[in-house]
């Protein structure tokens, strides 16, 4: 698996130009997961970016029509910043989910579980068509142990 990791990575930012395949999907949520480890993110805040990673590599598979992207994972404050950058041009629709179809819940179910961090996209710069993004927070809040 060609992996390119931008020789720009700072502590506060991690980049990396990958070709978004499903089986990789566990791979990327560990280093997306490990990052927001060492940067003092809760445990919810983990659990988060890991299925934020696996819904926006899953829509470059399944819409982008080009497998490479870029991931990028960035500190903002008392944020993370998950970025994934694609070279489709059309933005992603986010609407009520039909519970009954086997897909088409996961930026809606993103969008919800970020609420007041948020989910967002835009188009991106060239080569690049579109950036979708969410926020994690992390904020050392003392979680409860169940």
């Amino acid at each position: 698996m060609p992996v390119v990791v931008y020789a720009t990575e700072f502590p506060s930012s991690h980049g990396w130009a990958l070709t978004a395949r499903s089986r990789d999907a566990e791979l990327w949520r560990r280093i997306v997961a490990d990052r927001l480890r060492k940067w003092g993110a809760p445990r919810t805040s983990v659990e988060l970016a890991c299925f934020g990673v696996s819904e926006l590599l899953a829509n470059v598979v399944k819409h982008a029509g080009d497998p490479r992207c870029r991931l990028e994972v960035a500190r903002v404050g008392s944020a993370a910043v998950v970025s994934v950058f694609d070279r489709s041009l059309r933005l992603p629709e986010i609407s009520r989910p039909d519970w009954d179809a086997e897909s088409g819940r996961g930026l809606w179910l993103l969008q919800d579980m970020t609420a007041g961090a948020g989910l967002g996209f835009e188009r991106a710069a060239q080569p690049w068509g579109k950036r979708v993004w969410f926020t994690c927070d992390l904020s050392a809040v003392k979680e409860v142990a169940s």
